[in-house]
């Protein structure tokens, strides 16, 4: 596959320097691309540059992902309006095992192959450089009024934010010498990012060619919004973690699953490896049919498939399923409890003594006395004859019925079911 190519179809190409695409045709190449270690998982903010290098590999190129320890302990004025907090040693190291566990599922870091990826830290660099060093060796072959006609800098000495701190000013250089660095150590002749990165990554061609005389490239993708505008990435209650400790594969699932139309369109490109054709016949298939949301379900699949398993996806459609009516009452008990109150997040909820639930109680006692789910003993018995209410996604025949502990969902929940959409939780405490 031509790697320039691969991208210019998906949409994931902004600039690319001149000389780039001949190159990557000549032989092949190392690419680096930085990554943020400010926390222990990547987002899926993070996915557009690791998709990227995905794709650089599968053309046959080598990936380099850099860990910019030294970089976070500086921060990056790029597209940001204010400074960020800065890290310690001891958490940068922690953060950067954790994302090479995480990207080692996405891309081939420990084959024999002579492009098999590969993670480096420019904190190993950059520790040992004094500043007298930096400034006699770098410093001085870049002019200030270069450092200053980038976006980035000029943003911010415009009065975006609260100005710029001399850390930050610095901060091209450094990204710059990343650049110089891997180009001595490792031959590494390209540096992908996202649009936002393009001031700093000529910085770093500028260096090499000035230094080392050499020829140097960078390619740069679109930073993705949503169709509203909104960056991508961001939901009302923050990040979209890979982490399923920080966010449930059925939570990841949803994200994806809920896009607007538009978005799938643009993000079945970039977020999955389905080639050109299928992705044109799930387009035209879905803008037939847009009400049967396949565009969403397919991108759902494939993108909680790649990062967490197709076993995570099997259980997050299932989760997905309950709450339309459409599952069973052994689907719901197999819900562990953090995917079970994140599927019934913001329904009514009623809390019980555990004892009176454990001990027995009528579904008629429990439903009107305990726990007001129901107005009335007469509305209840209404539409239990009706056979409109559910327990635990099982109907509901006898108002009578005994409920005991035995029926509680990991041990403290009771899911009623009134009508196909309306459900309350009763908790026992």
């Amino acid at each position: 596959m031509n790697f320039v190519e691969e991208l210019t179809w998906r949409g994931m190409i902004h600039d690319i320097m001149p000389g780039a695409g001949e190159q990557l045709a000549k032989e092949m190449t190392t690419a680096y691309l930085g990554i943020d270690p400010t926390a222990d998982s990547l987002h899926i903010g993070h996915l557009v540059g690791v998709m990227i290098l995905k794709h650089f590999q599968a053309c046959g190129h080598k990936p380099i992902f850099l860990v910019g320890g030294a970089t976070g302990m500086i921060g990056d004025p790029s597209g940001k309006s204010q400074e960020r907090n800065l890290l310690d040693e001891a958490t940068l190291r922690h953060n950067q095992e954790a994302i090479r566990k995480q990207l080692s599922k996405l891309v081939d870091f420990d084959s024999d192959a002579p492009n098999a990826a590969e993670m480096v830290n420019n904190y190993d660099w950059m520790k040992g450089v004094s500043f007298l060093d930096f400034i006699r060796d770098i410093g001085k072959l870049i002019t200030v009024n270069y450092m200053m006609a980038k976006d980035s800098v000029k943003k911010r000495f415009n009065g975006e934010g609260d100005g710029m701190s001399f850390t930050e000013f610095t901060y091209q250089l450094v990204q710059g010498y990343d650049f110089l660095t891997l180009y001595e150590t490792k031959n590494c002749k390209l540096q992908l990012g996202g649009s936002d990165q393009w001031g700093n990554i000529t910085t770093g061609t500028e260096l090499i060619r000035r230094k080392l005389g050499g020829e140097a490239y960078g390619i740069t993708c679109p930073l993705i919004k949503k169709s509203d505008g909104v960056k991508f990435g961001k939901t009302e209650s923050g990040n979209v973690w890979l982490d399923p400790n920080y966010t449930s594969p059925y939570k990841f699932y949803q994200f994806w699953v809920n896009v607007t139309d538009e978005d799938a369109e643009n993000y079945i490109r970039i977020f999955t490896m389905l080639d050109r054709e299928t992705v044109e016949r799930l387009i035209a298939e879905h803008r037939e049919a847009p009400h049967l949301r396949l565009l969403q379900k397919r991108l759902a699949r494939e993108v909680t498939c790649m990062i967490h398993s197709e076993e995570e996806y099997e259980k997050a459609v299932e989760a997905s399923n309950i709450l339309f009516g459409n599952a069973t009452a052994e689907a719901l008990r197999n819900l562990d409890e953090r995917t079970f109150l994140q599927v019934f997040e913001g329904v009514p909820q009623f809390d019980v003594p555990a004892d009176e639930v454990k001990d027995g109680v009528s579904f008629l006692t429990l439903c009107t006395e305990k726990a007001p789910v129901f107005a009335s003993k007469g509305e209840l018995r209404r539409l239990v004859q009706g056979g409109g209410i559910s327990l635990n996604k099982e109907k509901v025949t006898d108002p009578e019925t005994i409920v005991n502990g035995s029926r509680l969902i990991s041990g403290k929940y009771l899911l009623v079911q009134k009508g196909k959409k309306n459900y309350y939780l009763i908790v026992a405490k």
